[in-house]
């Protein structure tokens, strides 16, 4: 019911304009009278119907619109209400009763004519008490209808409307739906009070309530509040659910007091189904997308907001490790005991002002709250309203009771995150501008939003877990620090390919051979990830433990051969059709800095390349050999003089081939840059790598050793052979 106020003084007569219509449909032609007759609230649809202003109609005689049959006259026919409201002897007679049944009247327009309508009063209890009625009028049409007004009225405009009208008084109790209404909950025209009751049960009172009331108290109308209604079982409307958008209207007197309240409501029941599974749909392609834990919690938090709330974050239990010092280290704070760290944060407001701590910051919170509930009870928690009394969770935590405060929380929700039986965090959802409360199936929404994030973020987790284990073994088998003693002098890199989870089996190193020579060696083991650094670091310890021998390079591969053949023996599982091959590539180069002699032998593995004092870059004839693991044992040394500071060029595959070039290709690439390189070695593999590397993350592992050879006199000292680690 809009209140007078709302109609300017003066207004021009605007016949077909709607007032708190949906999508275009007129307002309903309704109006409140007291129990003396005076006109307490006209709304705009009656204005359309009769074209009288409320300023003209409101706390004068409902009498005065009457018309009788014969014009100008008030006889018998001429009565404005269905029994007269302003007869003292109508009042007593229905003051028993909340409903009326359709009469018809003849009323006057406010250019003269007389029109007749079809009336429905229903009984409002006011805020004091007091009883009025409200009107609901339909123009009915000339000819036919009028010379049969003996016969039942046609249906009025409200019966004919799809929106779906209902009254309440200021208790929220139902007083009058119009038919659509009662067609939607499943009530039979002019149903027993009680069967009215019945159906209204279906309402999430805990989402409606608190809306309905809030427009009670102010008076603002609320447009496109959605609710959900679900059939109480039995009658036509069972197992039924309804999902209403609705517009809530304050009835009230032409002082401002409230009558009850007046909600227009359609049906979008399809619209919001589809909207859900949109929804769910989204979470299936957003949420997930990668493999790291915080990436993934922040996914959730951008996805519901705001389509399902004004502020959303993710909270990671201490069974998600994200770094630094664990949380049950941690002392208590201001707000609490430290219990998840932030790992997502959402907001509709910029800065996320609703949050009291960053992403990656602890997140405080204090004995009895929710959080806790939730994290030890595994349950949802869901507060519609949320209590910010004296009493409350929040007397233990005033800094967060402040901003719920201050930046207008009301409704919450909290859902736990878990996935194969491990709690994983609590994702909370937090309504400030949307005035709706969170429903139950709001809750329903969100646990599926909970379910799959729980198990990107538990997949993320075993991953980060597993790479974290992986990258350890990894770089406790990869020497720390390499030196060339007095043999050479010696530049390297190592990198690692994010492709294969950083995880890989290129190794390289650089051992002290007795007489003062140095080995270097390079290799690559098939595959990448765990299996491959272990493999690696196997290879490695078998390459050390050979070197001490001091065999020559072939000599050297072919015992590191049947090394990898008995690994692969061991990996043997019975019945195994396709038992595991433990492959890969090596280089094994001996330089002795006393006869400028370098040998050279390797297995299936990239030629060396080498770098004159003056810039020329070759690539010494040295046969291919098999791949380590094969069990063929073909190999060849292969000796070459070097001068005084030439470069020696170790690598693995990873930095001349890609999907895209082969390795000649890649080979020349890597000869030019090689032949404009820096003097300082360390600045050498930088620019390499930069020039090889085609793209920000490489394809494959690289490992990169270059070597720039000395020249000193025979030694007397033998020492054992030992890694430059």
């Amino acid at each position: 019911m809009t209140r007078p106020a709302d109609v300017a003084p003066g207004a021009e007569e605007e016949r077909d304009a709607p007032s708190h219509g949906i999508r275009g449909l007129p307002a309903p032609a309704v109006a409140v009278i007291d129990g003396d007759g005076t006109v307490l609230a006209w709304a705009d649809g009656a204005r359309q119907l009769l074209g009288h202003r409320a300023e003209d109609v409101v706390g004068r005689p409902a009498a005065r619109l009457l018309a009788s049959r014969q014009e100008g006259t008030e006889g018998e026919g001429g009565s404005c209400l269905p029994p007269r409201a302003h007869d003292p002897a109508w009042r007593e007679r229905t003051g028993e009763h909340e409903h009326r049944p359709r009469a018809v009247v003849d009323v006057r327009h406010r250019d003269g004519r007389i029109l007749r309508v079809q009336l429905e009063v229903s009984a409002l209890t006011g805020a004091d008490g007091e009883r009025c009625w409200l009107l609901a009028a339909t123009d009915m049409p000339d000819g036919d209808a009028r010379r049969k007004a003996g016969e039942p009225a046609v249906r009025a405009l409200l019966d004919r409307s799809p929106l779906l009208v209902a009254v309440w008084d200021t208790r929220l109790r139902c007083v009058w739906l119009n038919q659509a209404s009662r067609r939607t909950v499943g009530l039979p025209p002019g149903g027993r009070p009680e069967l009215l009751r019945e159906a209204l049960r279906g309402f999430d009172l805990a989402a409606v309530e608190p809306v309905m009331r809030g427009v009670l108290a102010s008076g603002e109308p609320v447009t496109g509040h959605e609710a959900r209604w679900v059939s109480p079982g039995g009658g036509r409307g069972a197992d039924r659910e309804v999902v209403f958008s609705s517009t809530l209207i304050r009835l009230e007197r032409a002082d401002g007091t409230p009558l009850g309240l007046c909600t227009i409501s359609t049906d979008v029941t399809q619209r919001w189904t589809r909207e859900r599974m949109a929804l769910l749909s989204r979470a299936t392609r957003c949420v997930g997308t990668t493999l790291d834990v915080m990436t993934t919690a922040q996914e959730l938090t951008d996805l519901a907001v705001p389509s399902l709330a004004d502020y959303a974050t993710v909270d990671l239990a201490e069974s998600v490790p994200l770094g630094g010092e664990p949380l049950e280290r941690m002392r208590p704070g201001d707000s609490g005991i430290p219990v998840f760290r932030r790992g997502g944060l959402a907001s509709i407001h910029e800065g996320a002002p609703e949050s009291a701590f960053a992403r990656g910051e602890p997140v405080f919170v204090p004995p009895g709250s929710p959080f806790l509930y939730v994290l030890h009870h595994r349950e949802s928690h869901l507060e519609p309203v949320m209590d910010t009394a004296s009493g409350s969770w929040l007397a233990g935590d005033p800094k967060r009771a402040r901003i719920i405060r201050e930046t207008g929380m009301h409704s919450v929700m909290m859902v736990p995150l878990m996935a194969r039986g491990t709690i994983l965090g609590i994702a909370v959802f937090v309504r400030t501008e949307n005035v709706a409360p969170f429903s139950r199936d709001d809750l329903l929404l969100a646990e599926e939003l909970a379910v799959h994030a729980a198990l990107s973020l538990d997949n993320a987790r075993r991953y980060t877990r597993e790479r974290a284990a992986a990258l350890a073994l990894q770089q406790s088998l990869l020497p720390g620090e390499l030196s060339g003693g007095n043999a050479v002098e010696l530049g390297w890199r190592y990198l690692p390919s994010d492709r294969h989870e950083g995880v890989g089996g290129d190794w390289l190193d650089a051992i002290h051979l007795p007489g003062g020579r140095i080995a270097l060696v390079v290799g690559d083991v098939i595959g990448h990830g765990i299996n491959a650094a272990a493999t690696m670091g196997r290879l490695r310890t078998a390459v050390l433990t050979l070197a001490a021998l001091d065999q020559p390079p072939a000599e050297l591969l072919a015992h590191l051969d049947e090394v990898a053949t008995h690994l692969t023996d061991e990996a043997a599982r019975p019945g195994d059709p396709a038992p595991p091959i433990v492959g890969a590539t090596c280089i094994y180069a001996v330089y002795d800095p006393a006869t400028r002699v370098c040998s050279f032998a390797r297995a299936g593995h990239p030629p060396p390349l080498l770098v004159s004092p003056d810039g020329q870059v070759t690539t010494p004839d040295t046969p291919a050999g098999t791949l380590i693991g094969m069990g063929l044992g073909s190999f060849e040394s292969v000796e070459v003089e070097l001068p005084e500071g030439s470069l020696i060029v170790l690598f693995t595959d990873g930095l001349i081939e890609t999907r895209n070039t082969d390795i000649d290709a890649g080979l020349d690439r890597l000869a030019t840059a090689l032949g404009r390189a820096p003097s300082e070695l360390d600045d050498l593999c930088s620019q390499v790598i930069t020039e090889m590397a085609t793209t920000s993350k490489p394809e494959d592992d690289i490992a990169l050793l270059v070597a720039r050879t000395r020249v000193v006199g025979p030694t007397m000292n033998t020492p054992e052979p030992r890694s430059g680690t």
